[in-house]
């Protein structure tokens, strides 16, 4: 690893499971850093290790092997109770399903986070305004009270960016974020993460469409658990 600290360091990475000849390599020595503000899609096929890699960023995994930094914490050999403490306050979560909980408003859904924060809870308040913020800043400031059945498929995926932001994390992480979506809605998603990235925020996208990692800064592709390739397009967003 190198003298200056890259916001994300992965170094000698390894991650295995067990099966049924002994451990499955899923991970393998993988070495690459991100530096704060970089867009990055990871993309490989099914099985390449791109969703074990995001599990391990995203504090959701320990590997086996090797060291993981993020912000110069060496967080692959936390306990439970650390890592959970950097997923609240440092981290923030996209998925393909959106997670969101279906009997429960947008406004609530948002203010999720603030309730398990590492700190305690943020005062009822506080969590309103940040919440009402939070919705209003992706377009959703007149949907606060509507169920996310109530909502579109893609007021539902901004829906869950805004709980992803609302502790304003230093790394946002999507886990094929756009896999629910048509096309025209996913490329609004798309275009909300480049002026995301545009504000300096620190993005990792994990998508086996070749579409989304053209808005991407860079693509790093895994084959077998290691990477293959890490490109860095010559303009920060490649629009189809």
């Amino acid at each position: 690893m190198s003298e200056s600290v890259s916001f994300i360091e992965v170094a000698d990475l390894g991650k295995d499971y067990a099966g049924g000849d002994g451990a499955v390599p899923a991970i393998r020595k993988m070495d690459f850093t991100v530096e704060d503000g970089e867009f990055v899609a990871i993309m490989g096929a099914s099985g390449s290790g791109k969703s074990t890699l995001m599990n391990m960023l995203g504090c959701l995994d320990q590997p086996t092997s090797g060291h993981y930094l993020l912000d110069g914490i060496d967080v692959a050999g936390l306990d439970e109770p650390a890592l959970a403490r950097i997923r609240s306050e440092r981290l923030g979560f996209v998925f393909q399903s959106f997670n969101l909980l279906p009997r429960t408003s947008s406004i609530e859904n948002v203010s999720l986070p603030l309730y398990y924060a590492a700190s305690g809870p943020v005062p009822g308040a506080t969590r309103t305004a940040m919440a009402r913020a939070a919705l209003k800043s992706l377009g959703l400031a007149e949907r606060e009270r509507n169920t996310p059945a109530q909502l579109s498929g893609g007021q539902q995926q901004r829906l869950a960016i805004a709980r992803a932001l609302i502790n304003s994390p230093g790394l946002l992480l999507a886990d094929e974020p756009t896999g629910n979506l048509d096309k025209h809605t996913g490329t609004l998603v798309l275009e909300l993460f480049t002026n995301l990235k545009a504000d300096g925020r620190t993005i990792i996208v994990v998508t086996h469409e070749r579409d989304i990692s053209r808005y991407a800064t860079r693509q790093v592709t895994l084959v077998d658990g290691r990477v293959a390739d890490d490109a860095r397009p010559e303009t920060d967003t490649q629009k189809p």
